[in-house]
């Protein structure tokens, strides 16, 4: 338990450090990586790690967060630098931000709904499946 909250206090102060910087770039890798850790919380424990509700709910906060600040870190001078975003996401703005407030409801539907094992493996691949659908459409494959 004391893991998970030394985990999230880190990933808080990380996040918190990179979103005073005022570089979109930045601020979204910071969003995309504290999803990423939250990720493989969740899917460890579909893996078979212990069930830690608490965690669960953590991570789907992660997530919601993450949905409701992001649109407005990819405004049209943050195309280039260190950045995975393809031009797809300002080609098509309206669905890249429609998926965001997709994955939004989806987290805050499954934070609701989540309440033991049996509920969260039922829920969690729907709200997981967001990433992939976006990171599919909107994010360059790594090389």
């Amino acid at each position: 338990m004391k893991q998970w909250l030394v985990a999230g206090v880190v990933t808080a102060l990380g996040v918190s450090v990179a979103l005073a910087d005022g570089d979109p770039i930045k601020q979204r890798r910071a969003l995309m990586k504290a999803n990423g850790d939250a990720t493989k919380t969740v899917v460890g424990m579909l893996k078979g790690a212990p069930f830690d509700l608490e965690a669960v709910k953590k991570a789907l906060s992660t997530y919601e967060d993450a949905a409701t600040k992001a649109p407005a870190l990819f405004p049209d001078d943050s195309k280039t630098g260190d950045t995975n975003a393809l031009p797809a996401i300002w080609e098509n703005k309206a669905d890249f931000e429609a998926r965001f407030a997709k994955f939004d409801a989806d987290a805050k539907a499954a934070s609701a709904s989540i309440v033991d094992q049996a509920s969260f493996k039922v829920t969690i691949p729907g709200v997981l499946k967001n990433c992939g659908g976006c990171h599919e459409q909107y994010r360059a494959k790594k090389t």
